[in-house]
């Protein structure tokens, strides 16, 4: 090759970087993609090919801290919202409040509907507010009118839906004209979640439940590609916890210290949520505390400063937390595993969010982000603030620093 077309070569290249470089903010599309208990390894451990090479095109964290408990809606929230749990008001996936009527589950969907549960404003909002438009292909949240507003495009969350149809709707908003087109949308997957509970995450259906979604992401990046938005589009992927192998070794039968019948159990494991039928709070306490090594019992308002969540309105008179691995449960409950044939023990989350296990997914690549850059394990409240920065959002009020993921954005 002679000089100068070397020297046309590496004007070329430098031409395509400042030209990835210099997409205006008001251009960018994010396309936020949950894969739900998809542990920090899996990546690593399972090669699937097209996360990698987002991965190796773009940004990846060698962890993405969860805040505790590490549990499905209170994370995905954090992530949308850049608050911590005790801020947006979601501190469990089941919870009471005592201003609000009914018992909040991710089943119960009438209960989620009320917006008094949902505190901070999600992205989808925080577009829509300055004029962007937004879809929501499931997300905690989503389904729920806050603060007055909803993303443009929403679908109800349906997970017998298959990963073709989630993408599918995705692309067909992207193929919008213009001025109907989100510019910041979310696409979910539970295989990988609902694996790791059943067979724990060394589990071939684990790795196999991640070839299917990586499948489902090439999907996803081809339709961009032939939409003709691949320089346009950023992918933020993430995942709202990871996973920890359960053992019939590690289980903790409340049978053995309390009648369970005369506790409501709020939530189960591996943070048992508890409130005495009779109001007898200390005797409840007095029942469990100090009695199980594996298992470390609080009244409300005594829990750690670290977790972030003593005396918050809606935790139930008692919290004990088990150490990582585990499980506390009920010889009723045990009974109900075996009838529904879910494989027990397998695996769970929801554990101290700064050990390993209970660490997830982050990878991201775009016109406005770094390619080829490892960085450190990063909390997860940071990623509100980094979705705004590459659409040029102005945040709303959050628990984030724009510092922690500045180095990421070109």
């Amino acid at each position: 090759m002679t000089r100068r077309a070397l020297i046309g070569v590496a004007l070329a290249a430098l031409l395509g970087c400042n030209a990835r470089a210099v997409l205006p903010p008001e251009k960018a599309i994010v396309v936020l993609v949950s894969i739900d208990g998809f542990r920090w390894d899996y990546l690593d451990r399972f090669a699937p090919p097209a996360l990698s090479r987002l991965a190796d095109e773009g940004v990846r964290a060698e962890g993405l801290i969860p805040q505790f408990p590490s549990k499905t809606f209170p994370n995905h929230y954090t992530i949308v919202t850049g608050l911590t749990l005790a801020h947006h008001g979601i501190i469990s996936n089941n919870m009471r409040a005592p201003d609000i009527p009914g018992a909040f589950s991710m089943s119960n969907r009438e209960v989620l509907a009320d917006p008094r549960w949902w505190g901070g404003e999600p992205i989808w909002n925080t577009a829509e507010r300055q004029g962007r438009r937004a879809g929501a292909m499931f997300w905690p949240g989503s389904e729920t009118v806050i603060g007055g507003r909803q993303a443009t495009f929403w679908t109800p969350f349906d997970d017998d839906l298959p990963n073709s149809d989630r993408v599918n709707r995705v692309l067909e908003w992207l193929r919008l004209p213009e001025p109907q087109r989100p510019s910041f949308l979310t696409l979910y997957f539970s295989d990988v979640d609902t694996a790791g509970h059943n067979w724990g995450p060394d589990s071939q259906n684990v790795r196999d439940a991640v070839t299917r979604v990586d499948q489902s992401i090439a999907a996803l990046v081809d339709g961009v590609k032939k939409s003709g938005l691949a320089d346009r589009v950023h992918y933020v992927v993430v995942s709202d916890h990871g996973m920890a192998a359960l053992s019939t070794d590690r289980m903790i039968l409340l049978d053995d210290y309390i009648d369970v019948t005369t506790a409501e159990v709020i939530d189960w494991a591996p943070v048992l949520a508890l409130s005495p039928k009779d109001g007898d709070v200390e005797k409840l306490y007095a029942a469990l505390k100090g009695k199980h090594p594996a298992l470390d019992v609080y009244r409300s308002g005594e829990i750690p400063a670290e977790y972030g969540l003593a005396g918050h309105p809606r935790l139930p008179a008692v919290v004990a937390i088990a150490r990582e691995g585990w499980f506390p449960t009920s010889t009723k409950e045990v009974q109900r595993w075996e009838q529904h044939d879910r494989h027990a023990p397998g695996g769970t989350h929801g554990y101290d969010a700064r050990v390993s296990s209970m660490q997830g997914l982050f990878v991201a690549t775009g016109p406005r982000i770094r390619s080829g850059l490892t960085v450190k394990p990063f909390k997860n409240i940071h990623l509100y603030e980094f979705m705004c920065a590459i659409l040029g959002l102005q945040p709303a009020k959050n628990d984030g620093d724009p510092a922690v993921t500045h180095d990421m954005l070109r």
